[in-house]
């Protein structure tokens, strides 16, 4: 698919489209007189919407995700990352997977009373949960709503471990309570840095802190004992898996312990978000990082394998493992995540009086 370079670009967002929800009928578009129909895009402010569920916790039962316990206080995220893969549980709610995903956000109030209920259940037996296994629960509304940093308080009021995923500085306001949980070894930081590019980052992930700022992040959490893993995700082959090395060794050197990687994957409305988007960012070399991201996944830039989705298979996907493996072993070298503390959880709340 062809386009043209002066296409108007909506800088700020990420997807530059709203995808067809497939499980929508019908959709929007400009119905010119010439009988020529264009899709209905306008660069509108970001909305937000209630939802009031009735469980929080979530647990994956992939092959490749097994038992991973996870709160998504937010659906659609602001950040509007054009390769994110929890672009597709937009159309769960109606919306597109493109340009509503990073404009439309569902808020979940009711996430820290939801979540003390599940820690109250009977027979609950301690388990790591994970904020933000799906969009980013650090996400600029957040400095607002402080959904996160009230289930935060949660599990440090039940002493349950918690692991944290992010690409923002906000996680910096909690400080104080993941300092505190850290010293008991409840609490990991994870900080996602996908280029040391300024200008890469601000295509990928246009509302996102730069790379610098989360270095500076990185450095913050470890002078208070918060330990940092650098998740290097997602790899782009042609876009930014020469800077593997860079990340990591810039990460070390603010204190990260330990690091994770996943190769993109481009499943469901992704693929067509994906592919619009690296045509009008990047027209000079488009086709051929589309052509690498297939040849990780068995020639398709749609790949549900689960022993081949995130980590890709081939000789660019294992010269991108090879990569990853030496910046590892010559960055961080013995280092690692503490592990959990499982033993501290504490009934009820212990004595205090419940917080809803």
């Amino acid at each position: 698919m062809a386009h043209e370079e002066n296409q108007e670009f909506f800088k700020g967002r990420g997807a530059q489209v709203n995808t067809h929800n497939k499980f929508l009928k019908n959709k929007y578009v400009l119905d010119h007189i010439e009988g020529i129909d264009e899709q209905l895009l306008e660069n509108t402010a970001t909305q937000l919407f209630e939802e009031n569920p009735k469980k929080i916790v979530s647990e994956s039962n992939s092959p490749d995700l097994s038992h991973m316990y996870s709160i998504n206080p937010y659906q659609g995220c602001e950040h509007g990352c054009i390769y994110c893969y929890a672009r597709n549980s937009h159309e769960y709610y109606g919306f597109s997977a493109g340009l509503d995903f990073e404009r439309k956000i569902i808020v979940k109030r009711n996430a820290p009373e939801l979540l003390e209920k599940y820690f109250n259940k009977k027979g609950y037996e301690p388990v790591p949960i994970i904020l933000s296994g799906n969009t980013d629960c650090y996400q600029p509304i957040e400095r607002k709503l402080k959904i996160t940093r009230a289930l935060l308080q949660v599990f440090l009021k039940y002493k349950n471990p918690v692991s944290i995923i992010t690409k923002n500085n906000v996680v910096l306001r909690d400080i104080d309570i993941l300092s505190e949980m850290a010293s008991m070894n409840l609490a990991h930081v994870n900080i996602s840095i996908t280029s040391l590019n300024e200008q890469l980052r601000q295509k990928l992930e246009p509302r996102t802190v730069t790379a610098t700022g989360r270095l500076a992040v990185i450095q913050r959490l470890t002078e208070k004992g918060i330990p940092v893993r650098v998740m290097v995700a997602p790899i782009i082959p042609g876009l930014n898996s020469n800077e593997i090395p860079d990340i990591i060794k810039a990460a070390a050197e603010r204190g990260a312990v330990s690091a994770g990687f996943t190769i993109v994957r481009l499943n469901g409305s992704i693929a067509e978000i994906f592919t619009d988007w690296i045509h009008k960012a990047f027209p000079d070399r488009a086709e051929k990082v589309l052509n690498m991201i297939k040849a990780c996944h068995d020639g398709k830039l749609n790949d549900s394998d689960y022993g081949r989705r995130m980590s890709g298979e081939g000789h660019i996907a294992q010269s991108i493992h090879q990569l990853y493996r030496m910046a590892c072993v010559r960055f961080l070298a013995g280092r690692e995540m503490p592990p959990y503390d499982l033993t501290l959880f504490t009934p009820k709340g212990g004595k205090q009086t419940s917080m809803f």
